[in-house]
């Protein structure tokens, strides 16, 4: 993802244009939301659509997983198209996917539009931080990476818990409507704010194929992939898990989500610091630390207040992880 950041990246903006990086936080904002919301509202939709939780926890291996093939190649799919109207078009996705979801009446139209926002997440991670760098100067480029970053943070605290307690009140389809809310506002203010974007020279296909026949390139992508599947597969049905094993109430799940979310703030803000003194011991030792968790998960889990700091200390093993990915990438594909 880096080879295309850097590719699409230009020489930055001669004045900060600040409006269009918060519009672009504020789409980031909602398709985290969006892509968090399953975990929490798993049960409820399960039931709904008649499905098992195993068949509607689908919804996030479908995103995921279409995601990372778009990330890897919209840059190069889109290399003739102004960024400007690429961008919006995520947020047109997420809003279309946000409302398939809630009037799904069946499991395949809710996952094709699961899929739908996959390729606005993919996308989106692609090319934002690209974006955000022709928008300001060299000099504000840390600013507005953090203000698009934070975004990120804020929605990962609020996202769970706020799902699975809305849900609660008026139904997981009225919560889905209401995800649809900030990517409208995102692709309003976007449509407003950002200036077209002309794209810069992107590499072909061909390029990407022979980055990943660098050594230890596929080793590290096969590495990535399997982490971030075992924390999907964690987190996915985390809310059945405590329900029926933990015997959590619903408000009990909400506050074992938010400290996930907090948890997991706290990981990505000391991941820096950590990388720094070891990028390679750390890149070793949090995927170790997740498969203890899941195995103390497995054993003591119905231990409520245990379960929940378990979940926490996963948040935070988690929070390391896209961090520590973009940095090894970054390192081993250069420029």
């Amino acid at each position: 993802m880096s080879s295309c950041i850097a590719a699409d990246a230009s020489l930055s903006s001669a004045k900060p244009a600040w409006r269009a990086v918060y519009a672009l936080a504020l789409g980031v904002f909602g398709l985290i939301v969006a892509e968090f919301l399953p975990a929490s509202l798993l049960t409820p939709m399960a039931s709904s659509l008649g499905v098992s939780e195993g068949m509607a926890g689908q919804a996030v291996t479908a995103t995921a997983l279409v995601a990372l093939v778009t990330g890897l190649l919209i840059a190069t799919a889109t290399r003739n198209i102004d960024r400007r109207w690429v961008l919006m078009f995520f947020s047109v996705l997420q809003i279309v996917s946000s409302l398939m979801v809630a009037f799904a009446d069946s499991l395949a139209f809710l996952l094709l539009g699961r899929l739908l926002l996959g390729i606005a997440i993919g996308g989106f991670w692609a090319m934002s931080t690209a974006t955000a760098m022709r928008l300001v100067p060299a000099a504000h480029v840390p600013k507005a990476l953090a203000i698009i970053f934070s975004a990120v943070s804020v929605a990962t605290v609020v996202a769970a818990p706020l799902g699975s307690y809305l849900g609660e009140l008026i139904g997981w389809r009225n919560v889905f409507i209401l995800c649809a809310i900030p990517s409208l506002l995102a692709l309003l203010w976007q449509l407003w704010v950002l200036p077209s974007m002309r794209p810069e020279s992107v590499g072909t296909f061909s390029t990407l194929f022979r980055v990943l026949r660098r050594p230890g390139m596929l080793g590290g992508m096969l590495a990535t992939i399997l982490i971030f599947s075992g924390h999907f597969a964690f987190f996915t049905y985390l809310r059945p898990f405590l329900e029926t094993v933990a015997q959590a109430s619903i408000e009990g799940v909400s506050l074992i989500l938010l400290g996930f979310g907090v948890a997991n703030f706290i990981g990505t803000s000391v991941a820096s610091y950590l990388l720094s003194r070891s990028l390679r011991l750390t890149l070793a030792l949090v995927p170790l630390m997740m498969s203890v968790l899941a195995l103390l998960m497995v054993t003591f889990g119905h231990l409520t207040v245990l379960a929940g700091l378990l979940v926490a200390l996963w948040g935070f093993a988690f929070g390391l992880v896209p961090v520590a990915w973009s940095t090894w990438l970054a390192t081993t594909v250069p420029g």
